[in-house]
């Protein structure tokens, strides 16, 4: 698989490798610490055989999940510091999410549903309340 992400990452250099491990990193996130995502069939991934596709679980997170996931999976992870990271990789909106993934189904690394569309990931929510607006530094009262 990682000979893949470097090949998708010399053919679309808007994100960094960084990027496409971060999006793998928040689907963990999402279908093992939030639990979102429901049971559903996906598309094959090509050049699985049978066999190995039913040792592939089927939990299925829609873009607007995984796009909350990775919000809060980023603000876990670097704090006030979420958005300066996201943005250095190239992730500058929930649209580039959808293109990552997208980018990963091309290659076979992720799968969808019929019902999933990239335009799910448009406009989520804006970068900057969502990793900026909400932080309030509190100072202790004590001096």
């Amino acid at each position: 698989m990682m000979r893949e992400l470097v090949e998708l990452v010399k053919s679309d250099p808007r994100y960094k490798l960084e990027a496409y491990l971060f999006v793998f990193e928040a689907l963990r996130y999402a279908q093992e610490v939030l639990r979102f995502g429901r049971e559903a069939v996906s598309e094959p991934l090509p050049g699985v055989d049978d066999e190995q596709e039913e040792a592939q679980p089927r939990r299925h997170v829609t873009g607007q999940e995984l796009c909350e996931a990775a919000r809060r999976y980023a603000l876990d992870q670097y704090g006030l510091m979420a958005k300066t990271v996201l943005n250095s990789w190239g992730i500058f909106s929930t649209s580039d999410i959808g293109e990552i993934v997208y980018n990963l189904i091309k290659i076979g690394c992720m799968r969808k549903t019929r019902e999933d569309r990239r335009e799910h990931f448009d406009n989520v929510y804006d970068f900057q309340t969502a990793f900026r607006d909400g932080f309030r530094l509190c100072l202790d009262d004590a001096e």
